[in-house]
């Protein structure tokens, strides 16, 4: 049982998501890494969610993503780490942040008392964060945390990223119970209207047109996915069951917070996240089925 409005905390966490986001398609991130040699954009990308874990193989990196094809993260784990230490991507990581919310927001935003409330409110709500079978939220959340008081648009992009990690990590358990595989899962997200553009989805997760289609006709052969490529309505309730079974494994964070907290911070970090989308955040054309 949660006190909590319904889709309360999954309301939250998406607005403090949009803010963390922001790093994987930020100019900056690429510049702070391309001085060791990291300029492909897999390899920044993987080398930046991987790093907290430590210098870890391609098996522990696919495992923990998850939705990711394991032929592409072979492809620049482990040899990304040879480029640069995990203690180097991670300072590297905190210093793209650091540029990307500063050219996003302005120097005045990241440093006013709103932000500086997000990040405590944020932070209060990791305190119901669990890390058992947890990895990904775990390995961050032996990071060191930003000081509010310094830099408060670290610390609310800090507990931003584990309380990320924390519902990525409940989801995958989630998608694994319903018998999803890693593209089924991605293909069936998109298929709802939620995910990612087919486009985005196959390049940044190492699929091709093939390696989609034929997830397509998996999901069509339980019912799940019509000829269209439109979620059927057995697919639709399985959708709508995982995210409920996902909020129900991650709501933790948002009962520690209660629900006058996580209102709050829905609104400041949804305001943040808006502001960040309107002065280019993302690609425009990021989401949708086509």
């Amino acid at each position: 049982m949660t006190s909590l409005p319904e889709r309360a905390g999954r309301r939250c966490q998406s607005a403090l998501n949009s803010l963390h986001s922001t790093m994987y398609f930020s100019p900056d991130t690429e510049k702070e890494l391309t001085p060791y040699g990291i300029d492909d954009p897999h390899a920044v990308n993987l080398a930046v969610r991987a790093a907290p874990l430590g210098a870890v193989g391609a098996g522990t990196v696919t495992a923990t993503f998850y939705n990711y094809s394991h032929t592409l993260v072979a492809r620049y784990v482990p040899e990304v780490w040879e480029a640069a230490s995990p203690e180097t991507v991670l300072a590297a990581r905190l210093r793209a942040v650091d540029a990307t919310l500063r050219r996003l927001l302005g120097e005045e935003t990241v440093t006013s008392e709103p932000v500086a409330e997000a990040a405590r409110l944020a932070l209060t709500a990791t305190e119901g964060c669990s890390r058992s079978g947890r990895p990904l939220h775990a390995a961050n959340a032996d990071l060191p945390v930003p000081p509010v008081d310094r830099c408060p648009h670290l610390a609310l992009w800090h507990a931003a990223t584990l309380l990320r990690e924390h519902r990525g990590d409940a989801h995958i358990a989630a998608l694994q119970n319903a018998e999803f595989d890693a593209l089924e899962a991605v293909v069936s997200h998109t298929a709802s209207g939620r995910g990612m553009a087919p486009k985005w989805a196959m390049e940044t997760r190492g699929y091709n047109a093939q390696d989609w289609a034929a997830a397509q006709n998996r999901l069509r052969e339980r019912g799940l996915l019509g000829g269209d490529g439109e979620l059927t309505e057995q697919g639709t309730a399985l959708r709508k069951h995982l995210e409920e079974e996902t909020d129900r494994l991650d709501r933790g964070p948002y009962e520690r917070l209660g629900a006058e907290g996580v209102a709050r911070l829905t609104e400041l970090a949804g305001g943040l996240a808006r502001a960040a989308a309107e002065a280019g955040a993302y690609p425009a054309d990021l989401f949708g089925k086509g």
